[in-house]
């Protein structure tokens, strides 16, 4: 059962986040050839100030990130 999580940061309303989620499960679903059912979504808000400690450090620049991003912290 394949969960996904985005971490962003907050100002994105709930309908903006509904549409990401359903089109991240749409192509994990069709990629993995996995019924949609199988699959979770969460997206958490992350405000700019924590982003380094909470995200960059703990997932982003972890060995398992398959795409780096364009900046550095």
């Amino acid at each position: 059962m394949p969960h996904i999580t985005v971490q962003l940061y907050p100002g994105r309303d709930g309908e903006t986040k509904k549409r990401l989620a359903e089109a991240l499960v749409e192509a994990a679903s069709r990629e993995l050839s996995r019924a949609k059912e199988h699959f979770s979504v969460s997206v958490v808000d992350v405000p700019q100030d924590e982003w380094k400690q909470a995200v960059y450090d703990k997932v982003v620049s972890g060995a398992d990130t398959v795409i780096q991003p364009g900046y550095s912290m």
